[in-house]
């Protein structure tokens, strides 16, 4: 499987694949047409507690990064999501925030990744 992150407000593109919301919160201003979501997975965003950290209070990146790693460690939703991108050869993690390197979808991408034997 090829694991990809995109900006939810970015184009939708055949090349997407199957694509996976995987914020807490719809993407303000967004049509569900013109998001063409096939799948949001609410249950593998952040906690509530820890995106408000992250995006309001100013939670420094690798703290975020530490604590979300924590919180899917322990979130069952994870294998499920697992399970549902193994029959898709290409996926795309979506997300809102602005910054590409900084958000829930390349911590998510990085642990999902299939790992080298």
């Amino acid at each position: 499987m090829e694991l990809r992150t995109k900006r939810v407000y970015d184009p939708a593109d055949p090349s997407d694949g199957f694509r996976v919301l995987v914020d807490r919160l719809w993407p303000r201003g967004l049509s569900k047409e013109r998001a063409a979501v096939d799948l949001w997975d609410k249950q593998v965003a952040p906690s509530d507690d820890l995106r408000r950290a992250f995006h309001h209070d100013g939670l420094p990146w690798p703290e975020f990064e530490d604590r979300y790693r924590a919180e899917l460690a322990a979130n069952p939703a994870v294998d499920d999501l697992r399970h549902t991108l193994d029959a898709h050869p290409v996926v795309t993690l979506l997300f809102g925030a602005h910054d590409p390197e900084h958000n829930q979808a390349v911590v998510l991408a990085d642990l999902l990744a299939p790992r080298a034997a």
